[in-house]
């Protein structure tokens, strides 16, 4: 971003952060400008000795299915090195996830000027090495001293994905340029106002002026010019393959970068034997070992992994590679479209009868007791987590409209790299969690019960009226809205995470940020009835053990009681407990709000979505309710 004598590390984001808010593509607000982060082509992982790639075969499989993916091999860590507290003028203050200036479009502080950073008008100030937030564009020629410059605020963006600087010239002078100079020099006067941007452009050269809000709304689309298909952050412009309208979007806007990743617990195969699941782990290196059991005396002297299998022959290692390779080779050929499934091995570990054997990545426990007597007509199984690893991989992004989490070709997703990338950026995370099995027959006596309501009706309605809304006039072919429609046992088990989810964060010590969920709800072909709340914090925090604690019997029996008694009223009420999905309103929640179910968006898999209190406990009556009488 700079030359000497100034320092080119302006900020720092978790490793969490590049998979959900500040990835490639995305624009990171800094205090003093905001910065774009460039595509994987220019990541560059050669100076940062020690990284190990990630190791999660069964999510590297997800990765490969989605287009655009077909030769993804890895999944690496940001690039990073240790020692930059030490010596930040060193080694490591050189290697990081690579950035761009965006908008390039700065406006002086004090005398308003607005210019482009390739005018020279503004220069870069980063001269301190351990406060890398004041990095800074100043106005050097401003009153006789440098005075601070500022992104201006507005970019155009496009339903399919491109980003791009405003046109001020063109849009001040109406679509054609200057007539006294051939870069003419422009000044932006931004008045305030609370209805909508109150922000003037002017020429000094030419006297012209034009106010920004003639480039909002319907009109706007009249008085911008089309879209000239630019990735910034790929460095490439594809001026007659978009036919989309740009948007105006103010710079922080929360539409601009929307992430699709994909995220998988490491969890062992079940129903499998020790030395397949060794394999499975380790599938990357015995992939590449051809010659059956002559090459794997030769592999194990010089591979170090290879020596876990030291219990096992060459002829019985051998025998499961083959296995595995044609398992895989089957499981290529019948491949669909569609997210892979990550959550039926999930679903399969937490609920095996005997528990896998412990290892680093996953551990599970059960009381041999069962289930606590008071709880026995509540829950089915109770399991806790003593340890898991989540992996989280990046796998491409959109602008204005949301990924959807069930269909990925709903809406396109925008590339990570130029080519075809043979890695994406992932993540991992370690901690511990709570696994609640609800009893099917309680469930399905449940969803009989519910099956011809009115309530279940306006959620079935306006999830039709949310999907037509967003995607029906994008898809050819045909839209059927109700496709992925999750069904009324998963309205009644995500509300009751988020039950448990708010009122174990107030026991456990861990603030409920730093907690998340995974609903396996499962079909009618395969039934599923488990909730798991989980840490996923990078640090130690989310391993000391104070949510696994909420599980033993004498704390999860108050715990339950209080959050589904404490769900019987809101403080919004009755505001709250009336309030059902409208047949022309497309949001998807009933009884639900900030004050009593809503989280974290980082903790809900499902951004607070299908959510009611009426199907879990009696509100009103008791005829909807999960639990009609209360434990």
């Amino acid at each position: 971003m700079s030359t000497a004598p100034y320092r080119r590390r302006v900020g720092s984001v978790r490793p969490s952060h590049l998979m959900f808010t500040s990835g490639v593509g995305s624009l990171v607000d800094l205090p003093n400008f905001a910065v774009l982060v460039r595509g994987l082509d220019d990541w560059d992982h050669n100076s940062a000795y020690g990284w190990e790639k990630i190791a999660e075969p069964r999510l590297l499989e997800a990765v490969r299915r989605l287009p655009g993916n077909r030769k993804v091999a890895e999944l690496r860590p940001a690039p990073w090195m240790e020692g930059l507290d030490a010596d930040p003028n060193g080694p490591a203050s050189r290697v990081g996830v690579p950035t761009t200036p965006f908008p390039a479009w700065f406006r002086c502080t004090v005398c308003n000027e607005l210019a482009a950073l390739d005018s020279q008008v503004f220069a870069f100030e980063n001269v301190t090495a351990r406060r890398p937030h004041e990095a800074r564009f100043v106005h050097a020629s401003c009153k006789n001293r440098k005075q601070l410059a500022v992104a201006a605020r507005f970019v155009l963006a496009c339903a399919a994905g491109h980003l791009d600087e405003f046109p001020y010239v063109h849009f001040v002078h109406r679509g054609g340029g200057c007539p006294k100079a051939g870069h003419p020099r422009l000044r932006m006067d931004d008045r305030g106002g609370n209805i909508g941007a109150n922000v003037e452009l002017a020429c000094v050269n030419c006297g012209e002026r034009r106010n920004l809000r003639e480039a909002m709304g319907k009109r706007g689309e009249e008085n911008l010019p089309r879209c000239r298909g630019r990735h910034p952050h790929l460095r490439t412009f594809d001026p007659g393959g978009c036919t989309e309208s740009p948007k105006v979007l103010v710079l922080g806007a929360s539409n601009q970068w929307f992430s699709q990743t994909l995220s998988a617990l490491a969890v062992p195969a079940t129903g499998a034997s020790e030395l397949q699941t060794k394999v499975e782990k380790h599938w990357d290196i015995l992939s590449k070992i051809t010659g059956g059991a002559l090459m794997l005396g030769f592999a194990r002297e010089h591979v170090p992994q290879l020596r876990e299998f030291t219990a096992w022959s060459d002829d019985e290692l051998s025998a499961m590679i083959e296995k595995v390779r044609a398992a895989k080779e089957r499981g290529a050929e019948t491949e669909d479209d569609g997210y892979a499934d990550l959550r039926t091995p999930e679903w399969e570990a937490f609920t095996a009868p005997r528990a896998p054997e412990p290892g680093p990545d996953f551990a599970l426990r059960r009381d041999p007791a069962g289930v606590p007597p008071a709880l026995q007509g509540v829950f089915a199984d109770v399991v806790q987590v003593e340890r898991l690893r989540e992996v989280r991989a990046l796998t491409g992004f959109t602008r204005l409209d949301a990924p959807d989490p069930d269909d990925p070709d709903l809406v396109k997703p925008v590339p990570l790299s130029r080519g075809d990338s043979t890695w994406v950026p992932a993540s991992e995370v370690r901690g511990e969690g709570i696994f609640l099995r609800v009893p099917e027959d309680l469930l399905r006596a449940w969803e009989e019960r519910v099956a011809g309501s009115e309530a279940l009706a306006l959620h079935i309605g306006s999830y039709r009226t949310f999907r037509e809304n967003r995607y029906s006039n994008r898809i050819s072919g045909g839209f059927d809205p109700m496709r992925h429609w999750p069904g009324a046992r998963y309205i009644a088990l995500h509300t009751l995470s988020h039950l448990l989810i708010r009122t174990i964060a107030l026991d456990c010590g861990y603030n409920s940020a730093s907690l998340s969920e995974r609903v396996y709800a499962g079909t009618e072909e395969d039934s599923r009835s488990g909730i798991l709340v989980y840490t996923a914090v990078p640090d130690a925090e989310g391993t000391l053990g104070g949510l696994v604690s909420q599980a033993e019997p004498e704390r999860l029996v108050g715990l339950v009681r209080r959050a589904l008694n404490e769900a019987t009223r809101c403080s919004s009420d009755p505001l709250c407990a009336e309030r059902l999905p409208q047949p022309r309103a497309d949001f998807l929640h009933g009884a639900a709000c900030h004050v009593c179910l809503f989280v974290s968006e980082t903790t809900c898999e499902r951004g607070n979505r299908f959510l009611d209190r009426r199907f879990v406990v009696p509100i009103g009556g008791p005829g909807l309710a999960l639990y009609p009488e209360l434990p």
